[in-house]
């Protein structure tokens, strides 16, 4: 790789520790701009720190200071207001400014698959993805208006150790091992497509510094897909227990739970299949290489080896038997 400088703010989540890992591993000279507060992943080794507040643009831009990067990237920025502090920020200092967008961001309900960087933006059920829409349009208009050298890459469900895919999270890997039912939206049978970290992060890091991408969009996702009926019984196994699966109607599940209609409503109910036929262009050689059923095995030894997390909500597990009882 062609020696680069970057600066990445935000380099602890499940996303960005990967992609900031690999970075320094390929001799890019990286520096981190975070609040220095996680606990979940340790410190990149290789990288410079700085400490500010994402959220607070003076903030960065005293941490910062006159420092120019062949590349920023900010996984930070979740609506237009930041896009727009960012343009003001980075514009002139860069090479390639990248966006963390999302691919939950896509049309729903969805109307073909697969979904290709083509398919149109929209999404009327998830405030998360229509922020990052609008971030987007944002990003598209200094591009076209002042040549602002922006590469959006948009995610689908990018998952490490510490991220169980199910909603209700530990809560959901007790109760496999206490053999309660699984509780599951619709019949099942929607495909979903989950993407391990690393993954993820070949594949972004080899965007870095790319001008055929800059101006332009571009999804990472794994090929595999997978039905929720798979997804649970993956991580079933990876405990020993049994998934126990009771479906229950999507519609009927989030008015029993109104706090998982954004997601299930707004994204996993429609299967979600993607085109990775662009982002193989542009890295020649990457493809996805982490099944689920290995994803699923170090998501439960992570949580194995931190009993800390293992949080379970009473609340929720409560509601989960009467669902089931009741509506599956």
């Amino acid at each position: 790789m062609t020696h680069l400088s970057a600066l990445f703010i935000g380099g602890n989540g499940i996303i960005s520790s990967a992609c900031s890992r690999l970075a320094v591993e390929q001799g890019i000279e990286l520096t981190l701009l975070n609040r220095g507060r996680s606990t979940t992943r340790p410190p990149v080794d290789g990288a410079r720190s700085l400490t500010a507040d994402a959220g607070d643009p003076a903030a960065m831009r005293a941490a910062i200071g006159s420092g120019e990067f062949d590349v920023v990237v900010n996984f930070h920025v979740f609506d237009p207001g930041r896009a727009a502090a960012d343009i003001d920020l980075f514009a002139g200092r860069t090479g390639q400014y990248v966006f963390i967008s999302t691919a939950a961001g896509y049309q729903k309900p969805v109307r073909r698959i697969p979904i290709t960087e083509s398919t149109p933006l929209g999404n009327p059920f998830s405030p998360y993805a229509q922020k990052k829409i609008a971030s987007e349009l944002a990003f598209g208009a200094a591009w076209r208006d002042r040549g602002f050298p922006v590469t959006i890459v948009r995610p689908s469900h990018t998952y490490d150790p510490t991220l169980i895919p199910l909603d209700g999270g530990w809560t959901i890997i007790d109760r496999m091992r206490r053999g309660r039912p699984t509780v599951i939206h619709g019949d099942g049978t929607s495909f979903w497509t989950l993407t391990h970290q690393e993954d993820f992060a070949r594949a972004f890091v080899g965007l870095l510094g790319n001008p055929q991408v800059v101006g332009d969009n571009v999804h990472i996702t794994s090929d595999e897909s997978l039905t929720w009926d798979a997804i649970a019984q993956c991580l079933a196994r990876a405990v020993g227990g049994a998934a126990g699966i009771v479906h229950v109607a999507s519609a009927q599940l989030v008015r029993e739970i109104p706090a998982w209609a954004g997601p299930i409503i707004g994204d996993k109910s429609y299967s979600l299949v993607f085109d990775n036929t662009k982002i193989k262009r542009l890295v020649p050689g990457w493809a996805a290489e982490i099944p689920f059923w290995r994803g699923a095995q170090q998501i439960v030894d992570w949580y194995d080896a931190h009993p800390e997390r293992q949080v379970v909500d009473p609340e929720l597990d409560q509601t989960l038997d009467r669902v089931a009882a009741t509506c599956g």
